[in-house]
């Protein structure tokens, strides 16, 4: 929509309509102090739940003159806007943001903030309520229209969410430097073809082709620029009590998936400690087992719910217990007894293209060659060899029916 600045010039002399919104910004300091934030909201959830559009801040809606954001105000405008998608919206609004310069009537370049949001599988409830937007304007949806959108966008979610096309980014946003390693000698010679066959890419419903929701984690280097949380929070704490004047070192882990398990991996091997006995003889005895660790994280990140935008993948490191924080709930019908009994994915291309990623993590000392295991051994793994060292069966809870939490207990050298 709108692909060339020539377009989105000759759109914003027409004005608005059902699929452009204009709107220039007062300040106050370096804060926007209008329009107001619950109004952009509605106004951003209104185009959500009725049709893909465009926004496009820095130009006057009503003269149509480009006024442009000043160069010292644009990285507060975007957290403006990143905050208000985030933070006002519920679910959280996926949207494209991006820095366009544009040639005003005299002659000069300004810079206007232009926000493509994609019409959403989800139905969005803004600080005034639900809205959708006919014409050039919002409005507030009747019961009875607002009950026929939400089964329409939940039929459109029985396709699993890791397959669903990010409508807010294009082709280009997928690295070719990260999904060349899933090509085989068998594999489609064009690039589109292979992307549309592995379903890294698919077209949406109106044919047009986008990223898929696995796309974007696996070959994507900024996956959380879209996926809100698409990242794991890594803090190691000197005691046992979750308390910043006690934390050693923190880290937000992004980056594609399988680089996130191996950073994590590497994360927890660097802050654990690892115990010297001297009796009978001289040896080592690390505070976890790191292949343990390995297949929780990779379970974490492969089986998260990742429509679950408010929250991310956690690993808390402690002196007596690591717990890991996967959010979503056991998948199917499946119970916390049953994990180290039953199979069953979430997500079921995002488990494929894990099993298919060489393993890249120079001190792992298991039997593998591929980060996903698909024959189901990674929580008797978990559970075996964490017992093993620390005398504890590691534990399996569910919190609040919205995140799995799990705690494995570090060792006691002193019961050596």
């Amino acid at each position: 929509m709108f692909d060339t600045t020539d377009e989105l010039l000759r759109q914003i002399r027409l004005g608005e309509d059902s699929s452009l919104k204009l709107k220039d910004l007062r300040y106050k300091g370096n804060h926007v102090a209008e329009p107001r934030r619950d109004d952009i909201a509605d106004e951003f959830a209104a185009m959500a739940n009725s049709v893909a559009g465009v926004f496009v801040f820095g130009v006057d809606d009503k003269t149509k003159t480009i006024v442009g954001i000043p160069d010292d105000k644009l990285e507060a405008v975007e957290t403006w806007i990143r905050e208000i998608c985030n933070d006002s919206i519920k679910p959280p609004l996926f949207c494209r943001i991006r820095k366009i310069p544009l040639i005003d009537g005299n002659n000069e370049e300004r810079v206007i903030l232009r926000v493509d949001i994609p019409r959403s599988i989800f139905v969005h409830k803004s600080p005034h309520g639900y809205f959708n937007r006919i014409g050039s304007s919002k409005r507030e949806m009747e019961p009875d229209v607002l009950a026929r959108l939400f089964q329409q966008r939940s039929q459109v979610r029985l396709i699993r969410f890791d397959e669903q096309v990010v409508a807010a980014t294009s082709k280009n946003t997928l690295d070719r430097n990260l999904w060349e390693k899933f090509k085989t000698t068998l594999s489609p010679s064009g690039d589109e073809e292979f992307l549309i066959k592995l379903k890294l890419l698919s077209p949406n419903e109106d044919g047009e082709v986008f990223p898929t929701v696995s796309g974007i984690l696996m070959a994507s280097e900024k996956p959380h620029d879209f996926l809100a949380n698409a990242f794991i929070q890594a803090v190691a704490y000197r005691g046992t009590e979750r308390n910043a004047a006690y934390q050693l070192d923190a880290k937000d882990i992004v980056g594609p998936l399988d680089a996130q398990i191996a950073a994590a991996y590497r994360f927890v091997e660097k802050n654990m400690r690892v115990y010297a006995v001297k009796k009978p003889a001289r040896r080592e005895i690390p505070q976890f087992s790191m292949n343990a660790v390995f297949e929780a994280l990779v379970n974490a990140v492969a089986h998260r719910d990742y429509s679950i935008q408010s929250s991310k993948t956690r690993v808390h490191l402690f002196a007596d217990r690591l717990e890991i924080f996967s959010p979503g709930m056991i998948t199917n019908t499946m119970t916390l007894d049953s994990l180290p009994l039953r199979q069953s994915a979430r997500n079921e291309l995002l488990t494929s293209l894990l099993a298919r990623c060489p393993l890249n993590i120079e001190s792992y000392t298991g039997n593998r060659d591929f980060i996903m295991d698909k024959r189901g051994e990674g929580v008797p793994i978990i559970l075996a060899e964490s017992e093993k060292l620390s005398g504890r069966r590691p534990e399996y809870r569910l919190i609040d029916d919205a995140e799995l939490m799990l705690t494995i207990y570090a060792a006691n050298p002193e019961q050596e």
